[in-house]
C-alpha cells in the first residue's frame, strides 16, 4: 500500500498541481496586495475615501449609537451589505488584474503553429491514388 501511494504521490501530475497551487498562493497573495495596497487607496482618493465596508442594516434590535459593523455584529443581527459590496468590488478588480496579467503572457508566448498529424500509411496511398488520377494524361 505505501509503494501504491508513492507512485500516486510522485506522478507528473500530481507534483505538477502542487507546484501550480503553491505558486498560485503566491500570486494570489501579490495579487491581493495589488488590490488593497495600491489600487483601492487610488480609488479611495479619487471617491473622496469611498468605503462600504462598514455600512450595514440592523436586522434585531437597532443601536443608532454603534457605527462600526464589528462593534454592530457584537450587539446583534445585521445585514452586512456594505461588506459584501466592498468584496465583489474587490473580485471585480483581482479578476480584471488577472485577465490583464493573462492577456499580457499570452501575447509574450509564440503562438504555436498547429501542425498536420502525420498521414498513416492507408491516407499516403490514398494520397499518392490521387495524385495520380489528376495528373493521368499530363505529361510533365
Amino acid at each position: 500500500m505505501l509503494d501504491e501511494f508513492k507512485k500516486f504521490a510522485m506522478r507528473g501530475n500530481v507534483v505538477d498541481l502542487a507546484i501550480g497551487v503553491i505558486i498560485g498562493a503566491a500570486f494570489g497573495a501579490i495579487v491581493n496586495s495589488l488590490v488593497a495596497d495600491i489600487i483601492m487607496p487610488l480609488i479611495g482618493a479619487v471617491t473622496g475615501g469611498l468605503d462600504f465596508s462598514n455600512h450595514f442594516t440592523w436586522l434585531t434590535n437597532a443601536d443608532a449609537t454603534i457605527k462600526s459593523l464589528a462593534d454592530a455584529r457584537k450587539h446583534g443581527a445585521v445585514l452586512a451589505w456594505g461588506n459584501f459590496l466592498t468584496i465583489v468590488l474587490n473580485f471585480l478588480i483581482i479578476a480584471w488584474v488577472l485577465f490583464i496579467v493573462v492577456r499580457f503572457i499570452n501575447r509574450l508566448a509564440p503562438a504555436e503553429e498547429k501542425k498536420a498529424p502525420a498521414l498513416t500509411k492507408q491516407e499516403q496511398l490514398l494520397t499518392e491514388i490521387r495524385d495520380l488520377l489528376k495528373n493521368d494524361g499530363k505529361t510533365g
